[in-house]
């Protein structure tokens, strides 16, 4: 990309709002899955017979459901992502690659 053109990308308007809507709704689910595993490790650390106790009369602990749940929890908010970046990120990119194009 030349010069010229890479400052018409960061002169569009359209190229700030996207950097600031991506980049608050990746802080936004980073935030979510931080909370969610610190709350995890903080109980396991202060109070690990919370996820020791048994469920039913097998070896499985409360933890091994909790623990998955994290783990989809995370699964999920990268798809939740993905979603929106392939869609209205996208959208957007291409709309200020298109307008940078077309004023050269």
């Amino acid at each position: 990309m030349s010069m010229h053109l890479y400052d018409k990308v960061r002169a569009n308007p359209k190229f700030a709002a996207l950097v600031q809507k991506r980049s608050r709704f990746a802080w936004s689910l980073s935030i979510i899955m931080l909370v969610v595993y610190y709350a995890f490790i903080i109980v396991i650390a202060f109070s690990p017979s919370t996820f020791g106790q048994k469920i039913g009369s097998g070896v499985t602990t409360v933890g091994i459901p909790i623990g998955l749940g994290v783990i989809m929890l995370a699964i999920i908010l990268t798809g939740i992502y993905t979603k929106r970046a392939n869609g209205e990120f996208d959208e957007l990119t291409q709309q200020i690659k298109d307008e940078a194009r077309s004023e050269s």
